[in-house]
């Protein structure tokens, strides 16, 4: 039962074996498509599934390395992503009602990179509509379900691209980052996604959800493969003027440095957002793990979040709005709370938007002199309590005072790190006492990815957290 056994097996492993010819491209995802088989009925977790082109363009991939011809190291590897990145001639619905048959006259610069790297895509992910929501609820394309109890969230609202990793149906996928929805679903379903920083990765051919806080970067199973990844889709875009031009380094190779030496600041900020004792200890667990390993873990004093959280929900209403407007006016399918969430941009004074983008700079000043203050990074909780059940937060059914709190809470904890565009990378660190996955959250300084990568790859050889799957 070979593809059983590949399912399971991790990015890198699986395409250093198609590259040693170990393995075929096309063992590789038939062991993907007999895993979407069995858990896409449980999870909901692709809204299209190319089967066919998928295996395709395996046998092309297959064909190309017996030619002596490897496109890069993920070659052969399948994938799926997001269903916002747009690729010419194909639908792109960015889980909505209003786009299910809106056709992408472009394709993604992302997705350009991972074709040209010899990826092979198997389909597109469930989302929250539009990327407005960070639970993973769905009213339009029905909820995406968390594969280690269908009762709770996935996190959103790449919860699609969370769900299908942690269940092994692919070996990474992209998702986006406006105010922790890479992180939320890699938290919620025990697998490792990076928010780079600001302008690392391209958003070109993406569908925005706010353009000044939006994200791209990728979920994956291991510190490892979720490093490959990212090598390969950051760098400059011309067709996207906030990319950076700063050298894209080889973040797999400088996995193995250890953490011997460094400096890191621990938080559980109960001032901010209250952390459940279950993920207080988690962390602690972890923080413990690190200084073992020869780190110096310290306090971190964090700044008042309070003024940084305001400014962001100005910034993501209003620019929203402004994108939404046309379909609004039109009045378009929305589900409510998307709508009112989104219509409350129409009532934000100019003034008070333009306030909130020049205040950035100062907030990430502040932060950088507070809480990174002699340390190189620093450990938070991603999501600060159990992973809730869906209809705990289902904002349509039930949109009463707790259940407002509990989504409100929810991102808490990563909304922040948006808005000051620093990289934040999240590795699952337990589990809590129903079973659902626990994550820690890594957070660094300007184009620091390459150093939390290898703290997380530390913390990783040291734990198994990982290591499990979902049955």
């Amino acid at each position: 039962m070979i593809n059983d056994d590949l399912a399971l097996r991790d990015l890198s492993e699986v395409a250093d074996a198609i590259a040693a010819g170990r393995i075929t491209s096309v063992q590789a995802t038939e062991a993907c498509l007999a895993r979407i088989a069995q858990w896409q009925p449980r999870t909901n977790a692709f809204l299209r599934l190319n089967r066919d082109k998928a295996l395709e363009q395996a046998r092309a991939m297959d064909k190309e390395l017996a030619a002596g011809k490897r496109r890069g190291p993920l070659h052969g590897v399948p994938m799926a992503h997001k269903d916002m990145y747009y690729r010419a001639g194909e639908i792109s619905t960015g889980g909505s009602e209003i786009r299910r048959n809106w056709v992408a006259p472009v394709t993604a610069t992302v997705l350009q990179k991972l074709d040209a790297a010899g990826v092979v895509e198997l389909g597109f992910l469930n989302m929250a509509e539009f990327a407005a929501g960070p639970t993973g609820h769905n009213v339009h394309h029905d909820h995406c379900r968390n594969p280690w109890d269908s009762k709770r969230v996935t996190g959103g609202s790449s919860s699609g691209s969370g769900a299908s990793v942690a269940a092994r149906m692919v070996y990474g996928a992209l998702g986006s980052d406006t105010g922790g929805s890479i992180r939320l679903p890699a938290s919620a379903c025990g697998v490792v996604g990076m928010k780079a920083t600001y302008g690392r990765v391209s958003r070109a051919g993406a569908l925005a959800r706010s353009w000044t806080l939006d994200h791209v970067g990728p979920l994956t199973r291991t510190v490892r493969d979720n490093a490959r990844m990212l090598g390969i889709v950051a760098g400059h875009d011309p067709d996207d003027s906030t990319t950076s031009e700063k050298p894209v380094p080889d973040y797999e190779a400088l996995l193995e440095g250890g953490v011997r030496g460094l400096k890191i600041g621990f938080s559980l900020p109960d001032a901010i957002v209250p952390v459940d004792p279950q993920v207080g200890a988690a962390l602690q667990a972890a923080a413990d793990a690190l200084g073992k390993l020869g780190a110096t873990v310290r306090p971190a004093k964090l700044p008042d979040f309070t003024a940084l959280y305001r400014s962001a929900e100005v910034i993501v209403k209003c620019e929203a709005a402004a994108m939404h407007r046309p379909w609004m006016e039109a009045n378009a399918p929305y589900a409510n709370q998307v709508r009112t969430r989104m219509e409350a941009g129409f009532f934000i004074p100019a003034t008070q938007y333009i306030d909130a983008l020049r205040l950035r700079a100062h907030f990430v000043r502040e932060f950088l002199a507070t809480a990174m203050d002699g340390v190189d990074a620093v450990i938070l909780p991603a999501i600060p309590f159990p992973v809730p059940t869906l209809e705990e937060t289902d904002m349509e059914a039930s949109g009463g005072p707790a259940t407002l709190s509990m989504v409100a809470r929810f991102t808490g904890l990563t909304r922040p790190f948006n808005t000051l565009g620093l990289p934040a990378l999240s590795v699952p660190c337990g589990f809590d006492s129903n079973g659902a996955p626990i994550g820690l959250q890594l957070i660094g300084r300007p184009f620091d990815e390459a150093l939390l990568y290898r703290i997380g790859h530390a913390y990783q050889g040291a734990t198994e957290h990982h290591k499990r799957v979902p049955t």
